[in-house]
């Protein structure tokens, strides 16, 4: 590859992030069916065709959205907790970025729930691609809760699939009583709440002493 033909290929990728950077952030105000070319284009002071030559479609443009809004989120919430101990510590890192992180998006917008709302019944790529990445990062949280059962930190009967139902409920209500009712109380009641599902699965004393310490690697 000759060195032209190098930086017009760097040139060209820097462009589409910088679209994909401007998109998300008016698919976060206005949602993933509020991203117009027209506005984008205008914002970004290309033409309309320039902006299209990046994307082959408006639904691959949000596409593009989903996936780096999904890479700041795992970014923001998931990566930093990695540095905490397997077991109850990981999971009380990831779920306290988690409430903080959807307290601050409840102000910003956040894609999940929005698109959750817009693409709940609309069949296609869009939607496709949505459900896949939450339940993507459900299995990350399912993955947290049963290394908390392993460490002996969370009860062996413990419902993974019950207590991750529980924890996105938690979620989707701070995000409800920040949003619409403006709520200044709905962050430390979601902690409140959190904590006491946690404490409904936590391993009984005679559970934690019966295990031996786990030292699998991350």
């Amino acid at each position: 590859m000759t060195i032209s033909r190098y930086a017009a290929l760097r040139k060209g990728q820097q462009t589409r992030a910088a679209i994909v950077k401007a998109a998300l952030e008016q698919a976060s105000r206005a949602g993933l069916e509020g991203l117009t070319i027209g506005a984008l284009a205008e914002q970004m002071h290309m033409s309309k065709s320039g902006v299209f030559a990046h994307f082959g479609s408006r639904e691959e443009l949000q596409i593009a959205v989903l996936k780096a809004y999904e890479e700041r989120f795992i970014d923001e919430i998931f990566r930093p907790s990695l540095r905490e101990p397997r077991g109850l510590p990981r999971l009380l890192a990831i779920l306290n970025q988690w409430l903080q992180r959807t307290v601050i998006e409840a102000a910003l917008g956040c894609i999940w729930i929005s698109g959750a709302s817009e693409y709940d019944d609309r069949p296609g790529a869009v939607r496709d691609e949505l459900v896949s990445m939450v339940k993507g990062w459900q299995r990350e949280i399912s993955r947290a809760v049963q290394q908390a059962i392993q460490e002996g930190h969370l009860g062996s009967d413990t419902d993974v699939d019950d207590l991750v139902f529980g924890v996105y409920g938690i979620i989707l209500v701070l995000h409800h009583d920040s949003r619409l009712m403006r709520s200044a109380e709905a962050l430390p009641r979601a902690r409140r709440a959190m904590d006491r599902l946690l404490q409904q699965h936590a391993a009984r004393p005679q559970q934690r002493n019966s295990r031996q310490p786990h030292h699998q690697a991350a």
